[in-house]
């Protein structure tokens, strides 16, 4: 009997998750007589069930909060490596202030200036370049390159001077090279405006030969896009006088003149020699949205250059 009362509580302790226990009543030889049954009644006791998350919930939720923390982290970090990589970049520019675009910079600066191009090449070192990021009108900062500089030398003369020099790659969806073109703004002083008066042209086709190096093959040099200066405009055709057709012939042809002069065939005669040449062979260290650094290898030199807007030729 004390069995069978037993199963009947061990039922009842089931339903109440444990709340009573059917070895007590039994090890205790309670009298049934004494049990009050109605005291028992499940629908009396009000309790709520212990419920436990699953363990898998549990590390789910860990595992989440360790991803998302990881995220953030990532995330920060990121931020943070492109605000040390924007002040490497700024410190870069700072460095190559002042010394007319290298022509005046002292052996310190100089040193200061490889310096700090190391610190921000750094950030894309092993990178392939992308064409279409490079596709676009650069401006001139700074160089070392001893055939730049040579003009920046002539220009200390009183009959050159030597405005802004570009580089206009145009590459643009395609995978292995494109067209580049130094543009270089100059003028003759009294003769044509102030550092602006013309433009010399050279274009170039420029080959991919490694994830980093490009071949520059020269084609052509131009000049033209002359702009005359007031001073020649009142020699050629005077105010006070009637301008006759050969004073507007003058003008015309001054303004629409234009020389080329080809270097493509110089250039196929010794594409082997020229390979090793200075100046034909560059290694682009850096490239960005608004940054491009580069290095000519063999007579050295390092260049520095912003985006600039559209040059229109």
């Amino acid at each position: 009997m004390c069995a069978a009362f037993a199963a009947s509580l061990m039922e009842m302790n089931t339903l109440i998750h444990g709340t009573f226990s059917a070895q007590f009543y039994c090890q205790r030889k309670i009298p049934i007589s004494t049990l009050n049954l109605k005291k028992l009644q499940i629908s009396k006791v009000k309790m709520e069930p212990f419920t436990s998350q699953p363990s898998s919930m549990l590390f789910g939720i860990s595992r989440k909060r360790r991803a998302t923390r990881f995220v953030y982290r990532a995330y920060a970090d990121s931020e943070t490596q492109e605000r040390v990589l924007q002040k490497a970049k700024l410190d870069l520019l700072r460095a190559a202030q002042n010394t007319q675009r290298g022509l005046q910079a002292s052996d310190d600066q100089r040193a200061s200036i490889e310096e700090a191009m190391v610190s921000v090449e750094q950030y894309d070192a092993g990178k392939p370049i992308n064409l279409d990021q490079l596709d676009g009108t650069w401006l001139l900062q700074y160089t070392s390159a001893s055939d730049v500089l040579v003009l920046f030398e002539a220009a200390r003369s009183p009959f050159l001077q030597v405005g802004q020099i570009y580089q206009k790659f145009e590459c643009k969806g395609c995978t292995d090279g494109g067209v580049v073109r130094n543009i270089v703004r100059c003028s003759i002083p009294s003769i044509l405006q102030e550092n602006e008066g013309a433009m010399l042209l050279v274009t170039a086709k420029f080959s991919l030969l490694s994830q980093r190096n490009i071949f520059l093959e020269f084609e052509e040099v131009t000049v033209g896009n002359l702009m005359i200066s007031e001073q020649l405009q009142t020699l050629i055709a005077p105010a006070i006088l009637p301008r006759t057709s050969l004073n507007l012939e003058i003008l015309q042809f001054l303004r629409g003149f234009e020389a080329k002069f080809s270097l493509q065939r110089y250039t196929k005669e010794q594409a082997d020699g020229r390979r090793a040449s200075p100046g034909g062979l560059y290694y682009l260290s850096y490239l960005d949205g608004d940054m491009l650094l580069g290095r000519a290898i063999g007579g050295g030199g390092i260049f520095i250059f912003s985006r600039t807007q559209p040059f229109q030729i």
